[in-house]
C-alpha cells in the first residue's frame, strides 16, 4: 500500500491494464525498484517532474513517495488515465494527467523549473525523444537533469567512451552537453510482462555549456557521416564534404585515416567546421 493506494497488480487487474506491444509497454510494479529510480534522479522536492509513460502508475507513486513537488505524466494509453487519476486523488495538487503522445505534446506550459525528466520510457519511442531532449532550439534545455529507462544495448551506447564498441552518435549527442551514467541494471523479470532484453536506468545531468565549441547542426552532420560508415577512414565517409577533405582533416590535426570510432568529443567538435 501507498497512501492508501491498492497493490500495483490490483490495479491493472481492476482497469484492465494488460501491456500492449504495440504501445512499447512493460510496466514496472516492485514500488521498491520505482522508488531506487526516483531517488537515483537526485533530490525532488521544489521540482516539477516530468513523466512519459506511466502506464499503472507504479514510478509515478515513487516519485511523490520521494517528494517531487508536482508530476506532469503524459499518458498515450487511455485506458491508464483511470488507475492515474486515482493517484492524483491520493495526492492532492500534485499530479498533472496530459493524455496524448508526447511526441506531440507541448508541455512547457504545465511545467515550472526547476524541471527533471524521470520515465520508464516505452522502448517503441526512447530514443526518439532523447535525441529530441539533447537538442532543442536553445541550450540550456527546460531540464536540469534526465534519468531515463532503456533497454541496456541503448543504455551502453549512450555512455560509451572512444573506441569502445557501443560508441556512436548517441554517445556524442549526450555526453557533448552532459554527464552521463549508468544508475541502475534492471533484468527482465522486473517488468511486467518481462520484455526479451535488460534494461538500464541512465542519468543525465546536464551541463550549463557544451563541453567543446561547436555549431549544433554541423556537429550532428558531422557525426552522422562518420559513424553512417564507421568502418570506413574519415577520408572516404566524408568525401561528400569536398574533394580535398583529407587536405583539410590534415589541416585540423586529425589524420584523415583515422575511422569515427577513435575521435574523441573535441576531435568531432574541432571537424565539424567543415560541415
Amino acid at each position: 500500500m501507498s497512501n492508501g493506494l491498492p497493490p500495483l497488480r490490483e490495479v491493472i487487474s481492476s482497469h484492465g491494464l494488460s501491456a500492449r506491444k504495440s504501445l512499447g509497454q512493460n510496466f514496472l510494479l516492485d514500488l521498491n525498484l520505482t522508488r531506487k529510480i526516483a531517488r537515483s534522479a537526485g533530490s525532488l522536492e521544489d521540482h516539477d517532474v516530468l513523466e512519459i509513460g506511466p502506464g499503472p502508475g507504479g514510478l509515478t507513486r515513487a516519485l511523490l513517495m520521494e517528494g517531487a513537488r508536482r508530476v506532469i505524466a503524459v499518458e498515450k494509453d487511455q485506458r491508464c488515465v483511470a488507475a492515474l487519476e486515482d493517484i492524483a486523488r491520493a495526492y492532492p495538487g500534485r499530479l498533472t494527467i496530459l493524455q496524448g503522445d508526447a511526441k506531440d505534446l507541448d508541455v512547457s506550459p504545465h511545467l515550472d523549473g526547476p524541471t527533471r525528466i524521470v520515465a520508464n520510457l516505452p522502448y517503441n519511442i526512447a530514443t526518439e525523444l532523447l535525441i529530441r531532449w539533447l537538442q532543442p532550439n536553445m541550450w540550456p534545455p527546460f531540464w536540469s537533469s534526465m534519468t531515463l529507462m532503456f533497454q541496456r544495448e541503448v543504455a551502453e551506447r549512450i555512455v560509451a567512451t572512444p573506441a569502445q564498441k557501443s560508441y556512436g552518435r548517441l554517445s556524442v549527442a549526450a555526453n557533448w552537453r552532459c554527464d552521463t551514467r549508468i544508475a541502475l541494471q534492471l533484468p527482465p523479470g522486473a517488468f511486467t510482462p518481462p520484455p526479451k532484453v535488460s534494461s538500464s536506468v541512465v542519468h543525465f545531468q546536464r551541463l550549463q555549456d557544451a563541453r567543446f565549441p561547436a555549431d549544433p547542426n554541423r556537429l550532428e552532420r558531422i557525426v552522422a557521416l562518420a559513424f553512417n560508415q564507421r568502418r570506413k577512414m574519415l577520408r572516404s565517409s566524408l568525401k561528400g564534404l569536398g574533394p580535398d577533405i583529407a587536405d583539410k582533416l590534415e589541416g585540423l590535426g586529425v589524420d584523415p585515416t583515422r575511422r569515427a570510432e577513435t575521435l574523441s568529443l573535441e576531435e568531432f567538435c574541432k571537424i565539424s567546421v567543415l560541415a
